[in-house]
C-alpha cells in the first residue's frame, strides 16, 4: 500500500500531549495516528451495523435453540 502524507490542524496542547505520550512509550507518532484513524473508521462502521441490527425482527429463544439443536423440550 502506497504511503501518502495528509495534513490536519490540531490544538497545540493536543499535539504536545501526543508527542509526550508517544515518546514515553517508544511509539512512532505516524503509526499511532494511523492506528487511531483506522480504529475510528472501524467504530463508525460498527455504529452503522448496530443501527441496522436494531431494525431486524427478533425471534423467540425457543425457536433459536430448536434451530441449533439445543432445545431439550420434546
Amino acid at each position: 500500500m502506497a504511503k501518502v502524507q495528509i495534513s490536519a490542524r490540531v490544538d497545540d496542547v493536543l499535539k504536545h500531549a501526543l508527542e509526550r505520550y508517544c515518546k514515553s512509550r517508544g511509539i512512532v507518532m505516524n503509526h499511532f495516528i494511523q492506528e487511531a484513524l483506522i480504529d475510528r473508521l472501524e467504530e463508525l462502521e460498527d455504529i452503522e451495523d448496530v443501527k441496522q441490527l436494531r431494525h431486524e425482527p427478533t425471534r423467540p429463544l425457543r425457536e433459536v435453540l430448536t434451530e441449533i439443536g439445543l432445545n431439550d423440550q420434546t
